[in-house]
């Protein structure tokens, strides 16, 4: 039997593939029950069935898990697990959670505190950073009188260089904020590396983390990797909107901070959690860890999640490789006639399941509405926008087609994509 080529992934089987489109809504059909390809989870995701049904079941109580009755004590229960799933998530046991409307209002919240706290007259980040982290930093860089340093991209791996970041830090940096992986082209910046080498130039330097691109695609793992702060936002993660959850190290979360002055030093959450949240993102970990005892006997619940999401990192990175080199009967987006495939770095394991593509005779806006009328969802990215604007700048680039499927898709998904995107670029030339 051929051993795989685990560089170019693994598929689920037949069975389980079944099993993984039958946990999700809509994954197949839209709201209306059409038949739909929806290949922009990179704005979202998929939703999981028993996630919206245990949010949905606890944001019905009127309870406050605020009190000793019974309900409230079970409130209270879910809140705590939702919690502890959080922490195994990112293998971290001290330090603090804190929850925010979204992930955006997290990150805003701990590049202010820690902006304000730490002495030092400059703040690096990069141009690959989602608007959240980034004007975030450059907000209080101003704010505070600081030079923001910005490390470029590479524009051949769609990523940023490691010495790219590495030499703008110094003595006086404040605070050092990163992407995990780029939202345009998949590209996975190389944190282990990072946050070693910047704490070999500063060893108390404060290091956030923007996870929200990068959680539902591969593990993650902050067990030897020293940061003060990351986030990610629950509903690009199979779950819903309304939550965006946040861990901070211990010295992180002890900066001054606005809060209540009864609660603990280290607690930044300001009014009521909302336990049904937590029911929902217990449910994804609960997910992940059903993928994984497929694989694994242990017991151990991180051991379960770690094998559940690599399994769904290889299945991704073979709908990746599938997408880019095609079958035998069906032509791959790498050699496509009019067509092009931007920042294609060969190796997939550096990537998510993200795609910048872009047709020679169409702009993006028009692509996305064709691939429309074939029943798919892509998305246009360009530099009209303020999401896109400054990354696909570094990028030499104008505009881009988004394409980003999940898990959730089949290999058969992914040949009638490429089917449909064959026809699409041979109207084009027309």
């Amino acid at each position: 039997m051929k051993t795989p080529n685990l560089n170019e992934g693994k598929f689920f089987s037949d069975e389980m593939m079944q099993s993984v489109k039958d946990s999700f809504y809509f994954v197949d059909v839209d709201l209306n029950g059409r038949r739909r390809l929806f290949f922009d989870n990179a704005g979202g995701s998929f939703r999981l069935i028993k996630s919206v049904e245990a949010y949905a079941r606890l944001a019905a109580t009127p309870d406050c898990p605020e009190r000793i009755h019974d309900t409230a004590v079970y409130l209270q229960s879910i809140q705590d697990k939702g919690q502890q799933d959080f922490r195994m998530m990112l293998n971290v046991e001290d330090g603090s959670v804190y929850t925010a409307l979204t992930a955006s209002k997290a990150m805003f919240d701990m590049v202010r505190v820690i902006s304000d706290n730490v002495t030092g007259s400059n703040m690096v980040t990069t141009i690959l950073e989602h608007p959240s982290s980034y004007d975030a930093m450059e907000l209080n860089a101003e704010r505070t009188r600081r030079e923001l340093r910005v490390a470029k991209s590479n524009a051949t791996t769609g990523s940023v260089d490691v010495e790219e970041i590495i030499k703008l830090v110094d003595q006086n940096t404040v605070l050092l904020s990163v992407i995990y992986a780029s939202n345009i082209s998949g590209a996975k910046l190389d944190i282990e590396s990072i946050v070693t080498e910047a704490r070999k130039i500063k060893h108390d330097l404060y290091i956030l983390v923007d996870a929200v691109q990068h959680a539902p695609h591969d593990v993650i793992d902050l067990k030897n990797i020293s940061v003060d702060g990351i986030n990610i936002a629950p509903y690009k993660f199979f779950g819903n909107r309304g939550m965006g959850i946040a861990w901070l190290s211990d010295r992180a979360a002890a900066l001054p901070h606005d809060k209540l002055r009864g609660k603990p030093g280290a607690y930044w959450d300001l009014g009521s959690s909302d336990p049904a949240q937590y029911a929902m993102f217990s449910e994804i970990i609960n997910y992940v860890c059903e993928l994984g005892q497929h694989e694994t006997n242990d017991s151990a619940q991180r051991n379960q999640f770690v094998k559940g999401m690599q399994m769904i990192a290889l299945h991704e990175r073979a709908l990746l490789a599938r997408l880019l080199n095609g079958t035998v009967s069906t032509t791959g987006l790498r050699d496509m006639q009019n067509l092009d495939v931007y920042l294609d770095n060969e190796d997939l394991t550096k990537r998510d399941l993200i795609l910048a593509i872009n047709f020679k005779h169409i702009e993006p806006a028009t692509a996305v509405k064709e691939y429309g009328k074939h029943g798919v969802t892509v998305f246009e990215r360009v530099n009209t926008s303020l999401y896109s604007k400054r990354m696909l700048e570094s990028f030499n680039l104008q505009g881009a087609i988004r394409v980003s499927p999940l898990h959730c898709h089949s290999a058969q998904d992914i040949d009638e994509f490429l089917v449909i995107t064959k026809k699409v670029a041979e109207q084009a030339i027309k």
